[in-house]
Parts: C-alpha cells; sequence; structure tokens
C-alpha cells in the first residue's frame, strides 16, 4: 500500500464520491466519462451496500481535465440516478516516518465493534488508512459473525512489540479474535 502519491507537475486532482440505485453498466459509464475527459482514475474504491452502489475515486489530469469532468458530474448524476459530489485535492504531504500496519478483527457481531476499535488507535495518534467491514454467517451454526480488514499508519517511533500487545491485549478483553501485521 502506498501511503503518499507525487503528482506530476500541472496535474490537478479530483475526489468524486458516488451513491445511489445499483444496476450493470454503472462503472462502465463512470470510467468512461473519466476518460473521455482526459483523466485517469488515480484510486478508488467500488462497493454495493444492501442494493445501494457506492463509489469514492481520486480522479487525477490536467487542469482543463478537471474542470471538464466537474462540468460533466451534474449530467451523469441525472443520466444514472446518482448523488455525485466531488472536491478538488493535492497530492498527500509524505508520510515520513510511517509505517503501514493490517489489522484483522473476527467476532460474533454485536454494536460497537468498529467504534471500540478506532478509538483504539486514535488514542495512540494511529491514523485510519483504509477499513472495511462485513457481516455474515457462521457456516455450521449460522450466528451473525463480524469482519473488519483495515490498514493503519502507525509512526515510526512507537514500539511495534508494546502497541500489539496492547491491542492483543484489548481485543483479548473484548472477546475478538485480532491480528496486527506489517502490510507486505
Amino acid at each position: 500500500m502506498t501511503l503518499t502519491r507525487r503528482g506530476k507537475p500541472n496535474e490537478n486532482f479530483l475526489v468524486v464520491a458516488a451513491l445511489g440505485r445499483d444496476h450493470p453498466g454503472l462503472v462502465k459509464a463512470l470510467s468512461q466519462s473519466v476518460l473521455d475527459a482526459g483523466c485517469n482514475i488515480s484510486d478508488s474504491r467500488m462497493t454495493v451496500l444492501g442494493n445501494e452502489f457506492a463509489l469514492i475515486m481520486m480522479l487525477s489530469g490536467t487542469w482543463n481535465a478537471i474542470a471538464k469532468i466537474e462540468d460533466l458530474l451534474p449530467k451523469l448524476q441525472e443520466k444514472l440516478g446518482l448523488t455525485i459530489t466531488s472536491r478538488r485535492t493535492e497530492t498527500r504531504a509524505g508520510a515520513g516516518n510511517i509505517i503501514p500496519y493490517a489489522v484483522e478483527v473476527v467476532a460474533m457481531d454485536h454494536p460497537g465493534i468498529v467504534h471500540d476499535i478506532t478509538n483504539f488507535f486514535s488514542e495512540r495518534n494511529i491514523n485510519v488508512e483504509d477499513l472495511y467491514t462485513t457481516v455474515y454467517q457462521a457456516p455450521h451454526t449460522g450466528a451473525p459473525m463480524f469482519s473488519l480488514h483495515m490498514t493503519v499508519a502507525v509512526p515510526g517511533d512507537h514500539s511495534i512489540a508494546a502497541l500489539r500487545g496492547e491491542f492483543m491485549d484489548f481485543c483479548d478483553a473484548l472477546n475478538l479474535d485480532a491480528m496486527l501485521a506489517p502490510v507486505k
């Protein structure tokens, strides 16, 4: 996982978020519009939650290309039945002395797991870079199970051994099966 991205000279960036009823062809239509405007999809996440399609992507391109896609977004919103928002952005400042770590948690599903885990890292000034969760049924019992996958940016001055120990103790106290390992 790359925590930073260096832009080319005269490269501009736009973050676009879209949400709406899922149907075939949404990703094709959105990616075609990006291509037609002369932009590139630098980073993206797309998923279907329930019956809803959700997307967030960072586009890169010349000032003119970014302006062109900004002008197209209201038409795309209407044509595709999506709610679309966008915001200009810049390349991310250097991550400095940051080490990416993967966090995985599996547990019986119950409210508050995401809050508890993100609070653990927030209290230690560790930023969440990426997070996704799902609830599924256990194969034999049908019990609702919760799964979390997250990438965190651990400052280099943190003791990894101490952090791992604290995190495992924290998860044991909450009856969460967890793993904390460097991103490869």
